[in-house]
């Protein structure tokens, strides 16, 4: 069949234009003399040669567009992009470098293999510049502190900030002192185990003290011997027999006496430890553990998440790689990732062509390119150049 591609060069939104490098120049970025485009699913049919003027005959291609390659281990022309192939990242076969992942990481970004560090809770820092060691340094020492060269006495020396350890300074925050231990920063004047000063531990038994209900004798105001309630109880009537006697983790009083929870939700405990009413409208409180009828848990959409998706713990997990996961209204349904098409009806290899890559299926099942030419499918659409003739001969496709 004799079929015409036309496109109107001075509307260039109708024709995407990029430029094209021979495939002899593999891994090259050596701008080409000759310039290529992408050519849209074909209507067929001639095109009337009345409306032939002034317009811009193009042909099939086998050139690959700038930064994109054939490989050795190419399965389709062109399927390499060497700008963000971290296997094949400036060149076929430069493969970026795969240190500790917990640690660091490799990209591929124009071309060129970048480093990145790890971040909060595990970060890392590349204080000597050198790649090869990747992130050799943590940053929780008195020397790099938070940042490179960012040093520490030994006095004040680099500590965490908070409970989780995800952000460290030099010293203590306002109001705490240093004790050392996994706490290292402590309040002295109310902490059990540094009362007023580091390792003045209380007795909290009280040492022959009267016994009460959920409480205990601890360190108040730098002194030990104090009466002091246990975690998540108070003393509310004020009546030191009947010690705490007023639970801080139930439906009426959610954390904080008077703080009632609304009829659909229950008190319980995020993975943080702060105990809150939970959920709020449209999630569910999914449990990890109980004591009693106290839970710990998270909160979730069961509508819309794809990791408990109509129950708690229904994940939507792929079966597949080529596929993606969505939850619509409590049911997980599978689709074809970008650039992936089910051509064949067979869910065991459920979608098995890449629309990017295939000539024989480019952009959809059954879009074939032009094999003859060698024309290569590029981003779901066959690759074409102006003709060489200027486009005074029709070529056969």
């Amino acid at each position: 069949m004799i079929r015409k591609v036309f496109g109107l060069v001075s509307i260039s939104a109708l024709v995407f234009v990029v430029s094209c490098a021979a495939s002899s120049t593999i891994g090259d970025y050596a701008e080409p003399a000759a310039t290529g485009q992408f050519d849209a699913p074909d209507s067929g049919g001639d095109a009337d040669p009345a409306s032939d003027a002034g317009l811009t005959k193009y042909c099939a291609s086998d050139k690959c567009p700038t930064g994109l390659t054939t490989c050795p281990g190419s399965r389709f022309p062109c399927d390499v992009d060497l700008r963000n192939d971290a296997k094949n990242c400036g060149a076929c076969g430069v493969v970026c470098p795969q240190l500790d992942p917990n640690r660091e990481t490799f990209t591929c970004v124009e071309g060129r293999c970048v480093l990145s560090c790890g971040r909060a809770p595990n970060t890392t820092l590349d204080c000597d510049g050198i790649v090869d060691n990747g992130c050799e340094t943590d940053p929780h020492t008195n020397e790099n502190c938070s940042s490179c060269g960012d040093t520490c006495s030994a006095d004040k020396p680099c500590l965490k900030q908070d409970f989780l350890g995800t952000t460290f300074a030099c010293g203590c925050p306002a109001g705490l002192t240093y004790c050392g231990g996994w706490i290292s920063c402590v309040d002295t004047r109310n902490n059990d185990f540094n009362c007023g000063g580091c390792n003045t531990a209380c007795d909290l038994s009280g040492a022959g003290l009267p016994a009460y209900p959920h409480s205990y004798y601890g360190c108040i105001n730098n002194q030990c011997g104090k009466f002091k309630c246990e975690p998540w109880w108070v003393d509310f009537d004020g009546v030191r027999e009947n010690g705490c006697e007023l639970p801080l983790k139930t439906h009426e009083n959610c954390s904080d006496v008077g703080d009632q929870c609304a009829p659909d939700q229950e008190c319980g405990q995020d993975p943080n430890g702060n105990v809150q009413c939970m959920c709020p409208p449209g999630q569910t409180f999914c449990k990890d553990s109980c004591d009693g009828e106290f839970c710990t848990g998270t909160c979730h959409d069961l509508s819309s998440d794809t990791d408990n998706c109509g129950a708690c713990g229904a994940s939507c997990t792929p079966g597949i790689s080529t596929t993606e996961t969505s939850c619509n209204y409590g049911v997980c349904a599978a689709n074809c990732g970008k650039g992936r098409a089910d051509c064949n009806g067979n869910f065991d290899d459920f979608c098995e062509v890449n629309t990017d890559s295939d000539p024989r299926n480019c952009g959809a099942c059954g879009h074939v390119c032009d094999a003859i030419a060698g024309q290569a499918c590029v981003g779901g659409q066959c690759v074409v150049e102006a003709c060489p003739d200027g486009g005074t001969t029709e070529v056969t496709r």
